[in-house]
């Protein structure tokens, strides 16, 4: 885990959001969160709630959020940010040892810890101890990365660093780990992707009933530029239609850059 402490060491999760793809990443997992968590005021576990980017909108809703991360710099983000002096509680913690009762969430949200376990066993002991303390009929939203999102993002990159690259997006595609040996810039860090019924059969495995996937961006990673688009009301909301229509289409599942899975506890 030290290179992905190392990674995002680098302060750039922050405003990750705010710029490129994130702007529509950013849009659809609110709208779907929106639509898939209980009414508010709702208790909700944000687990792996990196700076508070969600959070802070999950107040706003009027919920209840308990912020839990693995990073000291993102924890300390959080702690000195006033806009979510709101929460809770925050937390540094891991996600596979939940510090919270049992029972005790309405909804838990891992938007980010599973595809940062790159052991399978991990991944079961993370849902594991979300479904814990999860109430019965809790919400759970986990997102992960499918394995075929390092092809689809190079390509729209335009294949850039080809030798050292394609070795890395081939080995993510054909056996799930993304690795970055030389720690580039401009690469993502050790990672685990999905194909997408691996993804819904380890929610399942853990207890999570009626799991439903939906494709986050979809074919919006094929935009040369989506921050200009979602800057324009009109084609904003054009695209945001287009991506509601095909979100749950199992033809998308595998290439939308994330991939967000909901079920009940």
């Amino acid at each position: 885990m030290d290179e992905i402490a190392t990674y995002y060491g680098l302060d750039r999760e922050h405003d990750r959001l705010t710029r490129g793809l994130g702007v529509v990443e950013f849009a659809r997992t609110l709208e779907l969160l929106g639509r898939l968590l209980p009414p508010a005021p709702a208790a909700v576990l944000d687990v792996g709630g990196g700076t508070g980017v969600y959070a802070r909108e999950l107040l706003k809703a009027g919920h209840a959020v308990h912020l839990l991360d693995a990073m000291p710099g993102h924890v300390a983000r959080v702690r000195a940010d006033p806009t979510l002096a709101g929460l809770t509680s925050v937390t540094l913690g891991d996600a596979r040892r939940l510090p919270y009762a049992s029972a005790s969430a309405d909804a838990v949200l891992l938007l980010g810890p599973l595809y940062h376990l790159t052991r399978s066993a991990d991944r079961a002991a993370a849902l594991a101890e979300a479904r814990r303390v999860l109430r019965p009929g809790g919400v759970l939203v986990a997102v992960g990365i499918p394995r075929a999102a390092a092809i689809c993002g190079d390509f729209t990159r335009g294949l850039p660093g080809e030798p050292y690259f394609r070795p890395i997006r081939e080995a993510a595609y054909t056996g799930g780990e993304y690795l970055n040996p030389e720690h580039r810039p401009g690469y993502f860090t050790t990672a685990y992707f999905h194909h997408p019924h691996e993804l819904e059969a380890e929610l399942a495995a853990a207890g999570v009933r009626d799991v439903t996937l939906y494709a986050l961006e979809g074919p919006a990673s094929l935009l040369p530029d989506p921050e200009e688009i979602m800057r324009d009301a009109e084609r904003r909301e054009g695209l945001l239609a287009a991506l509601r229509l095909m979100e749950r289409d199992p033809a998308l599942l595998g290439v939308t850059p994330h991939l967000l899975a909901v079920g009940q506890g």
